[in-house]
């Protein structure tokens, strides 16, 4: 399929007439803003672009990161033809049609062809199937985005083919950088308007972008297009015209100040407190002014192993759960794992002694001067320690009844010292349990 002159003027009419995201987007690599982990200078995938020697492909993570961008760039980079279908509007016909045309250009010209299919988790699996020959042959080579798990939605054998690569929500600094980039860029930004952004508003909408770019970028064109001129001449864009542009009020949160520490402060005693609807509010007032949501993750965390520790020890792999699922799926959908652990924690029954016994016994460390372990329990895995002693002695619980046999774990100047002193709230109740029984035991 041959581009004739129209197809060319076309093009050249959207460009001009595209939303602002669009005209942003990168022509190079140097261009592209955030995705260090897999675009930096010494990565698998940057390498490979810039050597154009490119496998198929899965780009994996939520919208606004740059999947479709990171193709394009990868289309202006490489010497191949790059053909673009999107599953949602596109079937097989379109398929068999780059299909039928990667096969000509390879004959004829020496040629590859790259497919790039924008959400490819929802063509179905016999769809996902016909592209395994021609990717295997190298009739085309396959750029799949998917906002989805390609683990769950991509044809297993399509995935064998692909090397897979996670976009992650791009952080404020990036965000910021585009925000800039949208006000002042004279070229494809906003800079023929003179518009100029005041910094707590272009905080405000790095905040709520919430990793976004495409939010961000959209929210400064409503900005300036919707703005009066200043007397100086200038469009300002305020805090004010921000919030509007973004539907967003801005909370009263100071990311690096008193109130900062406050609410999350605040957050965490009414987790400790077991107050589940404060730890609600602070948590969507936390949300709703952009902060970052690992810290949040990592709050709560802490949270659990200091506060709840041995009354639940669940508690801690709720956590960490909805830590891992925050960091997959992002924000603001990450809103649901984060209110789930939080107030997992807030109803948990509670117990610090865990972080109390490390605490006693850190503070025992300090205190005294022991170097040594008692003989039998001393490393006996190397040829020589029975002539030294080491480990001669020691009683191999499994062998015993109930799986427990009473000695020494202690060094002899702490016998008899305690650090873990569980009390009678939920699990820890049996841990106490189990250990007057032990000691009740010959």
């Amino acid at each position: 399929m041959a581009r004739t002159l129209f197809d060319y003027m076309n093009e050249q009419a959207r460009e001009k007439e595209s939303p602002l995201a669009l005209r942003l987007r990168p022509e190079t690599l140097d261009e592209v803003v955030g995705q260090k982990h897999i675009l930096g200078p010494d990565k698998l995938l940057s390498r490979a672009i810039r050597a154009d020697q490119l496998s198929s492909l899965i780009f994996y993570g939520p919208p606004g990161t740059g999947k479709t961008t990171l193709a394009q760039v990868i289309a202006k980079a490489t010497k191949a033809e790059f053909r673009q279908i999107n599953a949602t509007t596109s079937g097989k016909k379109d398929m068999e049609e780059v299909v039928a045309e990667a096969k000509q250009n390879r004959a004829a010209y020496g040629k590859k062809t790259i497919l790039f299919i924008d959400e490819i988790h929802r063509f179905n699996k016999a769809q996902q199937d016909y592209l395994l020959p021609y990717v295997e042959d190298g009739t085309v080579i396959l750029i799949g985005a998917t906002t989805e798990n390609p683990f769950f939605e991509v044809n297993r054998a399509l995935l064998s083919r692909s090397n897979i690569f996670e976009l992650k929500p791009l952080d404020k600094e990036d965000i910021l950088t585009l925000i800039r980039r949208a006000v002042e860029d004279d070229k494809k930004g906003m800079g023929m308007y003179r518009a100029v952004i005041d910094n707590d508003a272009a905080e405000f909408l790095a905040d709520v972008a919430g990793g976004d770019a495409r939010r961000a970028i959209s929210a400064v064109e409503l900005a300036v297009l919707t703005t009066d001129r200043a007397p100086d001449g200038l469009i300002h864009i305020t805090l004010a015209v921000a919030e509007e542009c973004i539907q967003r009020r801005a909370v009263r949160y100071d990311k690096d100040g008193d109130n900062h520490y406050d609410v999350i402060s605040a957050f965490i005693k009414s987790m400790r407190g077991s107050d589940p609807d404060a730890v609600l509010y602070y948590l969507a007032r936390m949300i709703t002014a952009g902060e970052d949501p690992k810290f949040i993750a990592r709050r709560i965390m802490i949270c659990a192993a200091e506060d709840v520790g041995l009354a639940d020890p669940r508690a801690l792999q709720v956590a960490v759960a909805a830590a891992e699922t925050v960091e997959r799926v992002g924000m603001p959908e990450g809103r649901i794992p984060l209110a789930l652990a939080a107030t997992y924690v807030a109803t948990a029954p509670k117990s610090n002694a865990a972080y109390m016994g490390i605490e006693a016994a850190l503070a025992e460390v300090e205190k005294t001067d022991i170097k040594t372990v008692p003989p039998h329990l001393q490393d006996a895995n190397y040829q020589g320690h029975s002539e030294l002693g080491r480990g001669i002695g020691y009683k191999y619980a499994h062998d015993y009844p109930g799986h427990y046999v009473k000695q020494q774990y202690l060094p002899d100047e702490l016998v008899g010292k305690h650090f873990l002193e569980p009390g009678d709230n939920g699990y820890e109740r049996e841990i106490k349990k189990y250990l007057e029984f032990l000691t009740q035991l010959v």
